[in-house]
């Protein structure tokens, strides 16, 4: 019912930039908040940035400062702004949003297939 399609994701140098997207479509009544998850090879799936409808956002420590979440509600879509990458941000990107879809009581969350982000020189 609900599909999110990520774009953006690959190679990055250490200090340069990358930008994420993630587009929601289906039968989408309303969308709280949406974010951005990240899983490194051998480590649990871990919190990078989320923002509610109104705006308001959260970010792990370790990306404070060098990225930014922001999101089109008219369009569905969150972003994902990194800027001064390191290594330690190579990992899979998952987007996530908690959705109010037609015929289903309350929201529930969905996830995208993710975008893998490498940073190397």
């Amino acid at each position: 019912q609900v599909q999110l399609v990520e774009s953006g994701g690959g190679l990055g140098q250490p200090g340069g930039s990358l930008r994420l997207s993630c587009a929601a479509s289906g039968n989408i009544l309303s969308i709280k908040t949406m974010g951005w998850y990240r899983q490194a090879p051998g480590k649990q799936r871990e919190l990078v940035a989320d923002i509610t409808s109104g705006g308001s956002t959260n970010y792990a420590d370790s990306v404070k400062g060098r990225f930014t979440i922001s999101r089109d509600n008219a369009k569905n879509t969150v972003y994902l702004q990194m800027n001064s990458l390191k290594p330690e941000d190579t990992a899979v990107y998952y987007c996530k949003a908690n959705c109010r879809v037609v015929g289903l009581y309350g929201a529930m969350d969905y996830w995208g297939k993710g975008t893998l982000v490498t940073v190397s020189s």
